[in-house]
C-alpha cells in the first residue's frame, strides 16, 4: 500500500501532459479566432468563466466519479440521480405563490431543508449501488445502469413528468452568480486533500490497484466501495441541487447523459479504468478541457453536435494511451 501511496504523491507528468492539452485546444481555438472573427477567444474573461461556471455541475460529479473509477469501479447513474434528487428538493423548495405546489402544505420551507433532501436522496442511491456491487458482486456496470433506469423513472414517477418551478428566493442563492464555482473549488480541495491525505484515500487507490491484496492487508473492501458509492452519490445530489437552483425550475429530463460527459472528463484527466491511478487535479483539468471544446465550438459558429464525436475522439485516445502505459508496465 506503501508503494501505492509514494506514486499517488510523486511529481504530476500525467497531469503536465494534459494540462498541456488544454492549452493547446486553448491556442487553437484562438488562432481559428482570429482568423474567422476578428477576435480572441482566450483573452476573454467573461468566456472563461463562463466556461468555468458552465462545467461546474459536471466537475462535482466527475469528483465523485473520480473516486469510483480510481476504485475500478463505474458509475453511470449519475444523470438520473441529479435529475430525480433534484426533483425532489425543489418540491420542498417551491414558496406559497406556486400555482400548482406538489406540496401545498409544505411550501416557503427553511432553506436547509430542500438541501438536505436533496444531498440525502443522492447519497442513498449511491449506497444502493455500493450496496449491490458489495453484496451481490454483480458488475459495476450493470448494478449502476439498472439505478440509472430505476432513479430516471423515479424522477418521471414523482411529478407525471411536469415541471416544478416558483421557489423560494433564498434556494436561489446556491446557482447564483459565482456560487456553483465556489462550491465546486471548494468539493475539489476538501476531496484532493482526502484522497491524498487520508486512510480513506488510501484504501481506494489499493482497492483499486489491487483488490485481492488490499482485502488480504485487512481493508474491508466491500464496506469502503459502499462508502465511496455513497460520498459520489452525495456530490450528485448536491450537484442536483445547485442546477435546480441555477435554472429555477426542474424536470425528469435534467441530466441526461451527463453522466457521460463525467466520465469523460475523468478519463481525459488521467484517471485509468483499470483502477488505482488518479487524482481530482487530473479530472479538474479534464473538465476545463470539456468546457473549453463547447465553449469553443460556439464561439466559432460551429454544429454543436459535432461536439459530441470529438469528445468520443479524445476519450478513445485517452483510453487507448492509458492501455499503453498498462502494457508497458507490464511488459517491464
Amino acid at each position: 500500500m506503501s508503494n501505492i501511496t509514494q506514486n499517488q504523491s510523486s511529481p504530476l507528468p500525467r497531469e503536465t501532459g494534459i494540462f498541456l492539452v488544454l492549452i493547446g485546444v486553448a491556442l487553437v481555438f484562438e488562432a481559428a479566432g482570429w482568423m474567422i472573427h476578428g477576435q480572441s477567444f482566450v483573452f476573454n474573461t467573461q468566456r472563461l468563466y463562463i466556461i468555468v461556471l458552465q462545467m461546474a455541475i459536471i466537475g462535482i460529479m466527475a469528483v465523485g466519479l473520480t473516486q469510483i473509477i480510481v476504485m475500478a469501479g463505474i458509475d453511470l447513474s449519475g444523470g438520473s440521480v441529479v435529475a430525480f434528487a433534484g426533483l425532489v428538493a425543489a418540491s420542498l423548495a417551491q414558496a406559497s405563490s406556486a400555482g400548482e405546489a406538489v406540496y401545498p402544505s409544505l411550501t416557503d420551507l427553511p432553506i436547509i431543508v430542500p438541501l438536505l433532501i436533496g444531498l440525502a436522496i443522492g447519497a442513498a442511491l449511491g449506497f444502493v449501488n455500493g450496496s449491490i456491487i458489495a453484496i451481490t458482486g454483480i458488475p459495476p456496470f450493470i448494478a449502476t445502469l439498472a439505478i440509472l433506469v430505476i432513479a430516471r423513472g423515479l424522477a418521471r414517477w414523482y411529478t407525471s413528468g411536469k415541471q416544478v418551478s416558483f421557489f423560494t428566493p433564498e434556494f436561489a442563492v446556491f446557482g447564483s452568480g459565482a456560487t456553483p464555482v465556489w462550491i465546486f473549488l471548494g468539493v475539489v480541495i476538501v476531496f484532493h486533500v482526502l484522497m491524498t491525505r487520508t486512510l480513506y484515500g488510501r484504501r481506494t487507490y489499493a482497492i483499486g490497484s489491487n483488490e485481492r491484496a488490499a482485502r488480504m492487508a485487512g481493508v474491508n473492501v466491500g464496506r469502503h466501495k459502499v462508502l465511496v458509492y455513497s460520498i459520489a452519490g452525495l456530490l450528485y445530489g448536491l450537484a442536483a441541487v445547485i442546477q435546480t437552483s441555477r435554472a429555477e425550475t426542474a424536470q425528469s429530463g435534467t441530466g441526461l447523459m451527463w453522466e457521460l460527459d463525467a466520465i469523460s472528463a475523468v478519463v481525459i484527466g488521467g484517471t485509468s479504468l483499470m483502477g488505482g491511478i488518479g487524482r481530482i487535479p487530473g479530472t479538474v483539468i479534464g473538465v476545463l478541457i470539456l468546457g473549453v471544446l463547447t465553449s469553443g465550438f460556439t464561439f466559432l459558429g460551429i454544429n454543436v453536435f459535432y461536439i459530441a464525436i470529438v469528445k468520443g475522439v479524445i476519450v478513445v485516445a485517452a483510453v487507448v494511451a492509458d492501455q499503453y502505459r498498462h502494457r508497458n508496465k507490464r511488459g517491464k
